[in-house]
């Protein structure tokens, strides 16, 4: 199984794992069968937690200092006047390299739109940010191997980059709300960066320490849902749940992920757990896709600077998409 060469090859983390529960927690509470369903479900929780918040830390302060000029303003400044495929190619990239979360999409879109970047481009950017985060990608290559991790993250460009010609088709600007015109922000004064090693190691430290300590409980539970799916749910019962791989079950999976909000980590371990109980490949990309990308709360707050219709059509192309990709590496899942 090459796909999940990424896990399998973790020695160090599951040795760790089998040490703190089967030895250390066995001997202490009860002794657990490595075969059991607890026994599984807990090496699973122990090995992911410590493994993902491993590879997060590591990886986070490892691009603090490479991102510590990419603030808000800078990301603005850098798209202002830009238009054309070369700008959406720029908001692509930038999405996937910039550390903004949803929260961030309502001062950015705003700036954006301020600065007279088209909204095709800045539809892209907001599409890319969530869906391909460096952090995500690093753990999804430890937790599930490179093989699927590369095709998450083409099929994630593809479809930023590809929405924003589409949806400009739409001429989406006359349902951005009359405030969001009316704002001037203004050119923000910038303060002289500081580049030395201290100040650096002063960012990305404080990097690891905002966005690790505002996703861990989304890792938790995230690895608590996957371990429990890998522990206690039988293969043939998930297998018969998430179907066989048609495009019916790829709908009602994108559909059982737009309820659900977590951070592009948090889904991971979930996304593992499905895979090893024989869920397609395709079906699990979907989902994926739809709760980083197509989630209820992500849709509310973009609610507050567009109307309707928009978040509708957007909404609308996400899904879409999204089904599409599932579809496809199903019907290719023999050769992955």
């Amino acid at each position: 199984m090459p796909a999940f060469a990424g896990i399998t090859n973790n020695a160090m983390f599951d040795a760790l794992a089998s040490f703190l529960v089967f030895d250390l927690a066995g001997s202490v509470f009860a002794n657990i069968a490595p075969d059991s369903r607890l026994g599984m479900a807990l090496h699973f929780f122990v090995m992911d937690v410590v493994k993902i918040l491993v590879l997060l830390t590591t990886v986070i302060y490892l691009m603090g200092w490479l991102r510590a000029l990419f603030t808000p303003e800078r990301v603005r400044a850098l798209m202002k006047g830009r238009s054309g495929p070369g700008a959406r190619l720029l908001a692509v990239g930038l999405g996937a390299v910039t550390p903004f979360c949803s929260c961030s999409s309502i001062p950015l879109f705003i700036g954006f739109v301020e600065a007279g970047i088209p909204l095709g481009v800045t539809l892209s950017f907001l599409i890319a940010s969530p869906m391909v985060d460096l952090a995500a990608i690093a753990v999804l290559v430890g937790v599930i191997g490179w093989k699927i991790t590369a095709i998450y993250v083409l099929t994630g460009l593809t479809i930023a980059f590809a929405g924003g010609y589409i949806l400009q088709a739409f001429r989406l600007e006359r349902w951005v709300d009359d405030y969001v015109w009316k704002i001037h922000m203004g050119e923000a004064q910038q303060a002289e960066q500081d580049t030395s090693p201290r100040a650096r190691h002063d960012y990305a430290w404080n990097e690891v320490r905002q966005i690790v300590g505002r996703i861990w409980k989304y890792v938790l539970i995230g690895v608590g849902v996957g371990a429990a799916i890998h522990g206690y749910v039988p293969a043939d019962f998930v297998a018969r749940i998430a179907g066989d791989g048609s495009v019916l079950s790829v709908i009602v999976a994108v559909l059982v992920g737009v309820p659900m909000y977590s951070d592009a980590v948090g889904i991971i371990p979930v996304a593992e757990a499905l895979l090893l109980k024989g869920v397609p490949v395709g079906t699990v990309l979907a989902f994926m896709m739809a709760v980083i990308a197509l989630s209820l709360p992500e849709m509310l707050i973009l609610r507050k600077v567009v109307k309707w219709p928009l978040l509708g059509i957007f909404a609308a192309y996400l899904a879409t998409a999204f089904v599409g990709v599932g579809v496809l590496f199903n019907a290719l899942r023999t050769v992955l």
